[in-house]
């Protein structure tokens, strides 16, 4: 067999909560306009009709509790928090019932984003990967066990910017739940342990900036935070 000529780095693993292995991320799927009101606030409609996705790139995201420097390229980057599922086995074309059967475990996530790119691409028609997949752009936070949490629709989701609350919301708010989601997403790909689904935020997004601090929650897990210099 002959060498690479590289290295790559190692992929990034999330802690879980009460096991000394780790999980590490290979694709990261993303849900896009998936709470009615956040749809509202950008100026789009949601399209009940099926979910739609976008991803972002496993190398480029970091842990909770990372301190991370302003991106290059933007004037107006926001912060968006979100549910992330993390799948614990092989499934396509998944039922409702085997969608939730295939959930390893529940975190909290930031999908942050250069508001000002993805607007410019999304008005060209381009995709909005200088938008979305940037070096940070994902901070992931340690996962919990599907046995020890479920997405009922009471659980609060929050974020916060300098101890000011910008997102306060529930999963009940969700368009597409997440048996909803897998069951569709695995229509389009065989999905498998790796997969992350982050899927989508509340409204209350807004921009940060160098020397803020976020931190942000879903009932009864692991809380997530943020740091930008």
């Amino acid at each position: 067999m002959p060498d690479n000529l590289f290295s790559l780095p190692d992929p990034i693993s999330i802690p879980v909560e009460g096991e000394l292995s780790t999980y590490p991320v290979g694709r990261i799927f993303c849900v896009g306009r998936n709470y009615a009101a956040h749809a509202a606030e950008m100026g789009n409609e949601v399209d009940r009709e099926a979910p739609f996705y976008f991803t972002k790139s496993a190398p480029n995201a970091v842990l909770s509790g990372a301190t991370v420097p302003y991106p290059p390229g933007t004037a107006n980057f926001h912060h968006e928090m979100e549910l992330a599922v993390a799948i614990g086995r092989p499934v396509f074309r998944a039922t409702r019932a085997e969608a939730l059967d295939a959930v390893y475990s529940y975190g909290c996530a930031l999908d942050m984003t250069r508001r000002d790119l993805q607007i410019r691409e999304r008005n060209k028609q381009r995709p909005w990967d200088l938008g979305k997949d940037l070096e940070n752009g994902t901070v992931l936070a340690p996962l919990t066990r599907a046995a020890d949490w479920s997405p009922d629709d009471n659980k609060r989701i929050y974020l916060s910017v300098n101890g000011e609350t910008r997102q306060d919301a529930t999963l009940e708010e969700l368009i597409w739940k997440i048996d909803e989601v897998i069951s569709h997403l695995s229509g389009y790909y065989h999905l498998r342990p790796g997969d992350l689904i982050l899927t989508g935020t509340p409204a209350g997004v807004g921009p940060v900036l160098a020397g803020d601090v976020l931190e942000g929650g879903i009932d009864g897990l692991q809380p997530i935070s943020l740091s930008l210099i």
